[in-house]
């Protein structure tokens, strides 16, 4: 389960997790965790609420390789959101977290659940730093931190992988409509690559 972060809102965690799993090679569930500004849903396309009798926190098992599964935010989980994900740590695939920005209880509950942590940021060295801060929050409840993905990109600012503690592993260019644009696409590929890489050191 890897936790797709950030410092604050807007810096492309949502297309981010969506971006990455078109891009993994293996059945995905994007899942997201942010209950009170829910969004991965209206990006992905699919209804925020689940058909009668249906659990969004439950793929579907037949969901084949290579595509992808979106469970939208729950309303009010009776159990919480760390329990839903628990719930999830059986998933035969890849699982992605759609976290809330900030620093809140909320944005760290998946950081404890999560197995690693992707940063995502802009290259302005505000946003770098509210990154780093997600990343120190992930280590204090010791999960890992993968690597960071830099969104309205094109090159990598100097001193970044030294501010957030770990190797930037991809850049993504800026474009109108990300989710549909090839170079983005590419970098996201880019960023699956090395992510599968880092895993299998």
């Amino acid at each position: 389960m890897l936790a797709i972060a950030g410092g604050k809102g807007g810096s492309g965690k949502t297309t981010t997790t969506l971006g990455l799993a078109r891009a993994i090679e293996d059945r995905t569930l994007a899942v997201d965790a942010d209950a009170d500004l829910p969004n991965l849903h209206a990006l992905a396309g699919v209804p925020r609420d689940p058909p009668p009798g249906g659990d969004p926190g439950h793929p579907d098992p037949t969901t084949p390789r290579g595509e992808t599964y979106v469970a939208p935010a729950v309303r009010a989980p009776p159990d919480g959101v760390g329990c839903r994900l628990r719930r999830l740590a059986g998933y035969e695939g890849t699982v992605l977290v759609d976290c809330p920005a900030g620093a809140g209880p909320d944005a760290t509950v998946p950081l404890r659940v999560a197995d690693a942590v992707l940063l995502v940021a802009t290259p302005c060295i505000a946003a770098l730093r509210d990154a780093a801060k997600t990343a120190a929050m992930a280590r204090a409840v010791g999960t890992p931190v993968a690597g960071a993905v830099l969104t309205q990109a094109r090159l990598t600012p100097p001193g970044a992988d030294d501010l957030l503690g770990c190797p930037v592993l991809a850049t993504v260019p800026p474009a109108a409509d990300p989710l549909a644009d090839p170079a983005v696409g590419r970098s996201y590929d880019r960023l699956a690559r090395a992510l599968a890489d880092r895993q299998k050191a």
